[in-house]
């Protein structure tokens, strides 16, 4: 069957019985490996068990008609920065990028806010006596920040193109949050806006590395504004689906694959699958040993995601609040940090740090007019099962007091009905495999090529390989690399 989605072609059957490369899982890395075939003139065949691609860029209506909620993934630093994307004419094939006036804002207090602007000035000015410092730590890195990301999400070169630059970044990166935090600022405000930045890594931030995620998102953030997608994160993935189409690329959906049987012939398979659903292919004969690595890889905490149909304008207490499409909600660096530490001691926060997203303060399509939406999460425990619901909402009342009165319907997902979107999202863990020091670099076993499998002719292109989470394709572009580089030599 043929069916039409925004301009793509999506069929339930292959139309061949033979193809260069198969590609299971439509997300972004597995839409980039599909791309990098295609563009080396490889038939692909991209298959996908939902009814719609995306895996985690998508968006629905989950809760009213007219209100367009972003299901996983919301906000896209590294969707414009990641070197991958930064070369696809994806523009062209309908993706728009809508750019806020700041990239992040932390509420620190109720009545008050740390902006980071693209504008270094700017952030400098609103952080009192640590701005000097604040410029200090991230100066080095900004004057050639392009090329240090495509180095950070590279973690594989052998020969940087800025060793000592790269060095510099790793050294100051090593850092615990909490350590580096305390080496440079003084006051509250930089300490937290570093906090809420690390925070991402989902890791304890008193944990070593995560200050190397808090410096990357700060480079980004004065590199470019966060950006969102218009219409939805769907569009990321819609307008990267129609360029594999433009190249010859095939896709399939509503095919679910457990079994190599389930596969048309082809001389390559590239999983987008966590390490444990590669294991339970049947028909894949992987090794014992191999296997029992891939068991072992650790998957961390999940999340607590919701989804709310407004009323009207969130009534943020200070108008730096509306500056950004991405809120870190969370006060000090100490309940940053206390909220982040709880899900690995299998707790939940009293008091959650949440990162938020009001889409639709620059993005009228998201919702009816005079009505908006937001979307919102904490991390828990794994498979936590606890209504955390309330806990949020006092999060949100503590910073805009009426939140609650604006609310129309809301969506719940807590981390089992992730995973039940996303099988990928083991537990919850929507980010592939937990992505501290020691996993991050041997995602998922240790291997020269952690995209090859001691089969010659399958490879793993998911975000448990490096540079691991976020919608930047990096994972699927190296794995289809490694596949042209071995078995898809012209």
């Amino acid at each position: 069957m043929l069916q039409e989605n925004g301009g793509l072609e999506l069929t339930d059957n292959p139309s061949k019985e033979e193809y260069d490369a198969i590609v299971i899982g439509s997300g972004p890395n597995g839409l980039a490996a599909a791309i990098t075939l295609a563009q080396a003139k490889r038939s692909v065949l991209l298959m996908e068990a939902a009814p719609d691609i995306g895996g985690g860029t998508r968006t629905a209506e989950l809760t009213e008609p007219g209100f367009l909620h972003d299901i996983c993934s919301a906000v896209h630093p590294l969707g414009v920065t990641s070197p991958f994307f930064k070369n696809l004419p994806l523009e062209d094939f309908g993706l728009e990028w809508i750019y806020p006036e700041a990239s992040v804002i932390h509420a620190l207090e109720p009545d008050r806010a740390v902006v980071l602007y693209p504008d270094m000035e700017k952030t400098v000015a609103g952080l009192g006596v640590d701005g000097e410092s604040y410029r200090r730590m991230l100066a080095p890195f900004l004057k050639k920040a392009d090329v240090l990301l495509e180095q950070i999400l590279h973690p594989f070169n052998p020969l940087p193109k800025t060793p000592f630059l790269m060095a510099r970044f790793g050294l100051r990166g090593m850092s615990s949050t909490v350590s580096m935090a305390r080496r440079w600022f003084k006051e509250d405000a930089a300490k937290a806006l570093l906090a809420g930045m690390a925070a991402h890594s989902v890791l304890p931030l008193e944990q070593s590395f995560t200050g190397a995620v808090g410096l990357m998102f700060g480079v980004i953030g004065h590199r470019v504004s966060w950006p969102i997608a218009k219409g939805g994160s769907r569009e990321i993935a819609h307008a990267m689906a129609r360029y594999l189409q433009s190249l010859g690329g095939e896709i399939v959906v509503n095919r679910r694959v457990s079994a190599l049987s389930d596969l048309p012939k082809a001389r390559a398979h590239l999983w987008n699958l966590t390490p444990s659903a590669l294991c339970k292919i049947e028909g894949l004969k992987l090794p014992s040993r191999y296997t029992k690595k891939l068991k072992a890889f650790r998957h961390g905490p999940g999340v607590y995601k919701i989804d709310w149909a407004l009323s009207g304008p969130i009534p943020w207490q200070h108008e730096d609040f509306k500056k950004a499409a991405t809120v870190h909600i969370g006060g000090t660096i100490d309940e940053v940090a206390d909220a982040e530490r709880a899900p690995w001691e299998g707790k939940v926060a009293d008091k959650p740090f949440i990162l938020f997203s009001q889409q639709s303060l620059f993005d009228s399509s998201r919702a009816p007019d005079g009505q908006h939406t937001g979307w919102g999460y904490c991390h828990v425990p794994a498979n936590c099962e606890e209504n955390v619901e309330e806990s949020i909402l006092k999060q949100m009342e503590r910073f805009a007091p009426g939140f609650r009165d604006l609310i129309i319907d809301r969506h719940i997902m807590n981390p089992s009905a992730m995973e039940s979107h996303n099988p990928n999202y083991i537990g919850g863990d929507i980010t592939g495999g937990v992505m501290d020091m020691w996993q991050l670099f041997t995602r998922p076993v240790n291997l020269f090529s952690p995209y090859s499998t001691p089969l010659p002719n399958n490879f793993l292109c998911s975000a448990s390989t490096p540079p691991g989470a976020g919608v930047h394709g990096m994972c699927g572009y190296f794995s289809a690399k490694a596949a042209l580089h071995s078995i898809l030599r012209a």
